[in-house]
């Protein structure tokens, strides 16, 4: 009988509250005799009450904001809950998105127990469809690919269909982060929902057969989009054109540009230097300087002079790439680090070391910060020709810029150590790389050998594997703490 007193006067407690929130008069909640009763939990019922009372959400929004307000006073979990799941049955989408996502991070809103204790307190599916759509939409755009992944798991588990922005968010970003098999995974679950993929989620597909140079799949997929009668559009045929040039399928590439002019689709830049990149990537500058000049509708960019200047350098033609390069800088297209690196690979391969210090000085008036692939390029070139101290120069400016030395930097510079017999110092650089966490080839480990035996010194070759596994066994003494 106490119980059932107790429960009456909570009721009549929740119903005073309502009444007041109704009326307008919130500052008598402030009052001693209700303030010191009020907790998340009447707020809750409040909240409730309210909105199956037909007074639709303006009153309960207004409400939740003013009492969070309060500086004694905390909403629960289960309020923003609630809060979110009323503005979302009254389609006010947004202040319902802003407030999932306000919560998203600090409640882990995305693990298993926290959903199965929320969901249940709302029994509309398309409400629940709503609001766990935008949770997959906002952890897949947050890079929070496994909080997603959970979110659209649950949501299969209880019968929740996800919305179609939701499937293209979730895959694109598991595709940004090459996790293939989860894509294909994602798609299949996607279907069985009753979901209806558009271009865009076949686009988001085609782009991950693209990361894993998948052509089969990619032709797979094209011909289901015609079958749905999906038309593909300029990002689907660029995508398709981009695989094919990797991949080297000239033919493939170019037969995809017909169609799509067939279809009414006029290529972009994208295009052209996608097809560009294809042909001087084979060597066959012919075709891509035709190609260069038959561009219509489109402008040529970075991409596409410093595409096919990397074509001239691999081809021997320094000449016609320093010729561009001009052109390119004519049209206020200035050179980047990227077009810098291609002519600088080519001046060293020729040993024209001292128009490779002039071309440096040029990147550094104009600005251009050399990258990892501008320093390793300087160091193989002076490691190759035995001019240890300018190699070692350049490693040590690449400290100097934050740069990092890479597993070619410390090959470059042990094989420039051995090529001059200076032994101890390739040695001691095979250990560093080793300290770096890169493992060293077997050739690597030859050059140093073959240096002491060069030099003779028997005993260091001798020395040498009880040393290496020395090394390598205090490293795995670190890695297990140890």
């Amino acid at each position: 009988m106490a119980v059932l007193v107790s429960l009456t006067g909570e009721t009549q407690f929740i119903h005073s509250l309502c009444a007041v929130v109704v009326k307008g008069q919130w500052n008598n909640i402030l009052k001693p005799k209700i303030g010191s009763s009020l907790s998340s939990a009447n707020i809750h019922q409040v909240l409730l009450q309210l909105s199956l009372h037909g007074y639709g959400p303006s009153p309960s929004w207004a409400f939740f904001k003013w009492v969070e307000s309060i500086p004694t006073y905390k909403h629960s979990l289960q309020c923003y809950w609630t809060m979110i799941h009323i503005l979302t049955e009254h389609k006010h989408f947004k202040p319902a998105q802003q407030l999932l996502e306000k919560i998203a991070l600090k409640d882990f809103l995305s693990s298993p127990m926290v959903l199965n204790a929320l969901v249940p307190i709302q029994d509309d599916p398309e409400v629940n469809s709503h609001v766990l759509s935008w949770l997959v939409i906002f952890y897949a755009n947050s890079k929070m690919n496994q909080d997603a992944i959970q979110v659209f798991e649950h949501m299969r588990v209880h019968g929740f269909k996800p919305h179609l922005h939701a499937c293209s968010a979730l895959l694109n970003s598991l595709v940004k982060d090459r996790l293939t098999n989860m894509v294909w995974k994602v798609y299949k679950n996607m279907i069985q929902a009753g979901v209806v993929p558009n271009v865009h989620i076949y686009n988001v597909l085609i782009h991950a057969c693209c990361k894993s140079g998948d052509t089969e799949k990619a032709d797979s997929l094209v011909g289901e989009m015609e079958l749905k009668c999906i038309f593909p559009d300029l990002f689907t045929y660029n995508t398709l054109i981009s695989l094919y040039s990797k991949r080297g399928m000239h033919y493939e590439a170019l037969s995809v540009q017909d169609r799509m002019e067939r279809a009414g689709v006029s290529p972009d830049m994208v295009t052209y230097n996608s097809l560009i990149y294809a042909f001087c990537r084979e060597g066959r500058m012919r075709e891509a300087v035709k190609l260069f000049r038959e561009i219509k509708g489109a402008t040529p960019n970075h991409v596409t002079y410093t595409t096919l200047i990397d074509g001239y350098c691999r081809v021997h033609d320094l000449e016609e790439a320093l010729r561009l390069c001009e052109v390119m800088k004519a049209k206020g297209l200035y050179p980047g680090v990227v077009t810098y690196n291609s002519i600088l690979r080519k001046l060293c391969e020729d040993g024209r070391m001292r128009d490779a210090n002039k071309l440096l000085n040029e990147m550094s008036e104009r600005k251009v910060e050399p990258d990892n692939v501008t320093c390793n390029t300087l160091v193989n070139a002076y490691s190759k020709i035995g001019d240890m101290r300018s190699a070692v120069k350049v490693k040590d400016r690449m400290l100097a810029a934050g740069l990092k030395l890479d597993e070619f930097t410390y090959k470059a510079l042990i094989h420039g150590f051995c090529k001059v017999l200076e032994m101890e110092s390739a040695k001691d650089l095979l250990f560093s790389m080793l300290d770096a966490g890169f493992s060293p080839s077997y050739c690597t480990y030859t050059w140093i050998v073959d240096g002491y035996c060069n030099k003779e010194n028997e005993e260091a070759v001798i020395r040498l594997p009880d040393e290496f596994v020395k090394k390598v066994f205090v490293l795995m003494s670190h890695c297990t703490g140890h």
